[in-house]
């Protein structure tokens, strides 16, 4: 199996990036496999505390009596662009893109292999067939999957070379002060809270441009356009701002008036090249339900 790891998974150690990736392994059994040179790095054999790097080819040979199989589930797709090579799925808010080792059904994945069996990629492992990029749980929006790993590879150029346009639509706290902004800090992994990202002067390099659609007295409706691609990266970012997405717990908002599940953060907008040649790709799609409740409520205490 082969493993290519990306922007959000740089830094992960060697052995707790493949019991992400390869639940149905115990963690134990994966450092012993890394000590005994089944897996490399680059074709080189490391250590399981070996801290990885964007781009670096993970290649590991799974033991044959493991069943890594991810079951195939009906769920509905909202399909919003579709080519032989590729599609644009909607996901919807609290859906999972990929399955972990706590939760195997229900996820995006689940659904894909149900429509499209093995016509996913399938670069990065079986719990992550076709997926290029992800979104948060509780964030909505355009995803690309590719139907082969020729388009994933494709598509992943695009990603890693920032030449993909990705808006998204979001709902802050406050009112942010400026009408345009662009927010340049760095983001690393909390080390005393590993499922959360912060600011930190170590961090990857990280920009986000700003633009104010809508006011009102204690909120903001936001524009957010990624020039980089870093996990949590628009959440950290307002946050750090002192206007945190509405309903974003996590990163410190609370609950607000309207309830609804979690961050008001829909992936909006997106701008491709198609595989394989010049063709451009536009897609936006309409303000989903969270995002539409939380205005008309803040529209009606104008």
């Amino acid at each position: 199996m082969i493993f290519f790891v990306d922007e959000n998974d740089e830094n992960k150690r060697l052995d707790s990036f493949l019991a992400e990736m390869i639940p149905d392994i115990s963690r134990s059994k994966i450092q012993n496999l890394i000590k005994s040179n089944a897996v490399t790095i680059n074709g080189q054999s490391k250590k399981s505390s070996y801290s990885l790097k964007d781009g670096d080819k993970i290649e590991f040979e799974i033991p044959e009596k493991e069943n890594l199989s991810i079951i195939a589930q009906d769920i509905p797709l909202d399909i919003i662009y579709e080519d032989d090579n590729m599609l644009v799925v909607n996901k919807p808010s609290g859906m999972l893109t990929h399955p972990t080792a706590l939760e195997r059904e229900n996820t995006l994945v689940n659904a894909l292999l149900h429509r499209y069996g093995n016509n996913l990629s399938d670069i990065n492992g079986e719990f992550r067939r076709g997926i290029l990029h992800r979104l948060d749980r509780n964030t909505s929006g355009l995803l690309m999957i590719a139907k082969n790993n020729k388009a994933h590879e494709f598509l992943a150029e695009q990603i890693k070379n920032h030449t993909i346009t990705k808006k998204y639509l979001a709902i802050v706290k406050g009112n942010y002060e400026k009408d345009t902004d662009i927010i340049d800090l760095p983001i690393g992994r909390n080390p005393n809270q590993p499922h959360k990202m912060m600011i930190r002067e170590d961090g990857k390099e990280s920009k986000t441009i700003v633009r104010v659609l809508e006011r009102f007295k204690d909120a903001t409706y936001l524009e957010l356009t990624l020039i980089t691609g870093r996990t949590h990266q628009i959440r950290v970012h307002l946050a750090s701002k002192k206007h945190p997405i509405y309903n974003d717990t996590l990163y410190g908002a609370g609950k607000g008036k309207v309830n609804t599940e979690e961050q008001v953060l829909q992936s909006y907008y997106l701008r491709f090249t198609k595989p394989f040649g010049n063709e451009i790709i536009e897609l936006e799609i309409e303000p989903d339900e969270k995002i539409k409740k939380v205005l008309k409520y803040l529209r009606s205490q104008k």
